[in-house]
């Protein structure tokens, strides 16, 4: 049987109706990594979208065959919008890469930032987190004014109820090694935007090394959080995982 080839980084993407940003967002990754001539592949998890993110996939990875001889980009397929987490799940779990890495569809953390976190993990750590709440972290366009009040609502729960030790659990910007990372994400349950607490949870359980790292991140408009709706929501997952664990 012919041998796998060795996968440097895997990247997952979680994909809901992203149509319209998420092609410049694989052109960026695939720009980026060939760069560093790294083997890499790409895993998009559209998780029930009802646009056409799967054709952009399609269409991109055409248009993408000059980094060919180092990457791949695949598209898996949830047929019901089952929430972040579980898409998260998805890709983490069909990921080959020696490391794992989880961004968000726009980007708001810029790719080029994997630096610092591979270089955490080749330092020791397990589990590398990106921040937007340490003194170093450079939030260069920051969110609306109700989104900021929100946000920082949203993290003084998390510590107050369930993780003392974080300052910026949400950020969309992730990186793990492979066999510890994917322990955690089949041990995950929470399948909203909340699975990053359990997630990080997990790790202290399992006695993970967990690494918070500032980052830059830029606000990016047409987020996927419904502020009469998504907070709520988040909550519920936070005191269920708080029960739960």
């Amino acid at each position: 049987m012919e041998k796998e080839e060795k996968i440097d980084v895997s990247i997952v993407i979680p994909a809901y109706n992203e149509e319209r940003r998420l092609g410049p967002t694989l052109f960026a990754i695939c720009d980026y990594f060939f760069s560093l001539q790294k083997r890499f592949e790409i895993i998009v998890v559209d998780d029930g979208s009802t646009d056409g993110t799967p054709e952009v996939v399609s269409q991109t990875r055409k248009r993408l065959e000059r980094y060919q001889s180092l990457s791949s980009i695949k598209l898996l397929v949830h047929n019901t919008n089952y929430g972040k987490g579980a898409a998260v799940r998805t890709g983490m779990l069909a990921a080959r890469g020696s490391i794992l890495l989880f961004t968000d569809a726009d980007l708001s953390t810029p790719i080029t930032e994997f630096y610092r976190l591979e270089k955490a993990l080749q330092d020791g750590a397990d589990v590398v987190i990106g921040s937007r709440a340490l003194p170093d972290s450079r939030i260069i366009v920051p969110q609306p004014w109700l989104r900021r009040q929100i946000g920082r609502l949203f993290p003084f729960l998390v510590r107050k109820l369930v993780l003392p030790d974080f300052k910026d659990t949400q950020c969309g910007f992730k990186a793990f090694k492979k066999e510890p990372g994917q322990k955690l994400f089949r041990a995950l349950k929470t399948t909203g935007f909340a699975f990053d607490v359990e997630i990080l949870l997990l790790a202290k359980k399992y006695a993970l090394r967990i690494q918070e790292l500032p980052v830059t991140w830029y606000n990016k408009s047409e987020s996927k959080v419904v502020l009469w709706k998504s907070p709520w929501l988040m909550l519920k997952e936070i005191l269920s995982i708080r029960r739960q664990r």
